[in-house]
């Protein structure tokens, strides 16, 4: 069975940093698609950055420059680094993976808070 397990949440000021983590177990990690969504209140699930098994990555264009995914496929482990976090960026983040026959998997979510 496949689970994405995120960690890292947290209220933090604006300006400040936090690095979310998911742990994916019950796949070849190594072969798969992984990548960060957020929802706010009141709004759509939107992407917030993706890297692939060769680590090419993509950005939303409002956390480029600010925010870093990366990924360490030795512990089955994806991170989003945020840095200078603004208050807008407050939302439930999940982990979201693609594995290599198409099929989507998403973590529980962890919440975010950015205090102004």
């Amino acid at each position: 069975q496949v689970q994405l397990v995120e960690s890292g949440g947290g209220l933090v000021q604006a300006g400040g940093s936090l690095r979310l983590s998911c742990a994916v177990s019950g796949s070849i990690f190594s072969r798969n698609a992984v990548g960060w969504y957020r929802q706010a209140p009141g709004k759509q699930r939107e992407l917030v950055a993706t890297i692939t098994s060769a680590r090419s990555t993509n950005y939303a264009d409002s956390v480029k420059g600010r925010f870093a995914i990366f990924r360490d496929n030795a512990k089955n482990t994806v991170y989003l680094q945020m840095n200078s976090l603004k208050p807008e960026d407050t939302a439930v983040y999940y982990c979201n993976m693609v594995d290599y026959w198409g099929s989507t998997y998403w973590g529980q979510g962890t919440q975010v808070t950015v205090s102004s």
